[in-house]
C-alpha cells in the first residue's frame, strides 16, 4: 500500500492480446477502489471532460485509470473513417483487458474495480461489466448510449449509475429505455440545462459529484 498522504500517478504501458495500449494511472492514499474510465467516440485518455471527473474521484478516495481504447494507428484510421468507435466487441475486449491488467498489477491487485463509460464507452463498460456480473462494484455512463450494450444490459449486476443532460433530449429516451432493461440497483439522473458534452457553467461538477457520490456509496474498499 502506498505511504500515506501520497499520491502517486503512472504513465503505463498495456500489451494486451490483441493490442499494445496507454494509460494513464492515478493513486490517491488507501484507495477504496479503482474506477477504469471507457471513454467515448472519437476521443482518448486525455479527454477533458474524463480527467475533470477523474481527479473529483480521486479526491474522493478512489483510484483512476484512464487508457486508451484504440492503438495509434487505429486512432489515426478512425479520425477519419469512424470505423472503430462503434466497434464495441473490441472496446469491450479492450476493457476486460485492461480490467485484466490492472488486477494483475502488485499496486492494484486488491482494489475492486468500478467502470465510468462516456458515450459509446459506456455500452463497453456495461458489456463489460455483464462478463463479470460479480467483478464489478458499480458503473456510472455519462451522457452515454447505453442501449448499445444491446441483450447485455439485462446480465449487468452492478448498480448503474445513467447521467444525461436536461437537454439532450433523444439520449434521455434511450437511457430511459435501458434503464428498464437493467436488472440490478439503477438511477437515471438528469442535469438540469445540460447539453450532451456538460460544457455548459456547473454542468461537469454536477456530473463529478454524482459520480463520486455513487462510487462512494458501493465502493467495498479493498477486496
Amino acid at each position: 500500500m502506498l505511504p500515506t498522504q501520497t499520491v502517486q500517478e503512472l504513465a503505463v504501458q498495456l500489451d494486451l492480446q490483441d493490442a499494445q495500449l496507454h494509460g494513464d494511472l492515478r493513486l490517491p492514499a488507501t484507495p477504496r477502489g479503482i474506477i477504469l474510465f471507457a471513454h467515448g467516440s472519437g476521443s482518448s485518455r486525455r479527454s477533458p471532460r474524463n480527467r475533470f471527473v477523474a481527479r473529483a474521484l480521486g479526491e474522493a478516495g478512489l483510484a483512476t485509470f484512464l487508457f486508451d481504447l484504440l492503438t495509434e494507428r487505429e486512432e489515426a484510421t478512425d479520425a477519419y473513417t469512424a470505423e472503430f468507435r462503434f466497434d464495441l466487441p473490441r472496446l469491450t475486449r479492450r476493457l476486460l483487458g485492461a480490467t485484466r491488467w490492472i488486477r494483475a498489477q502488485k499496486l492494484t491487485a486488491a482494489l475492486s474495480v468500478g467502470y465510468f463509460g462516456a458515450s459509446t464507452g459506456a455500452a463497453a463498460a456495461l458489456r463489460a461489466a455483464a462478463e463479470e456480473p460479480e467483478g464489478i462494484f458499480a458503473v456510472v455512463s455519462r451522457g452515454g448510449r447505453p442501449d448499445l450494450a444491446g441483450p447485455a444490459l439485462s446480465k449487468v449486476l452492478a448498480p448503474t449509475l445513467l447521467i444525461v443532460g436536461g437537454y439532450d433530449t433523444e439520449v434521455i429516451t434511450l437511457n430511459q429505455q435501458a434503464l428498464e432493461q437493467l436488472p440490478g440497483e439503477k438511477a437515471l439522473t438528469i442535469v438540469p440545462r445540460a447539453t450532451h458534452l456538460f460544457e455548459e457553467p456547473g454542468a461537469l461538477e454536477q456530473v463529478a459529484t454524482l459520480a463520486a457520490d455513487w462510487f462512494g456509496r458501493h465502493a467495498p474498499g479493498e477486496r
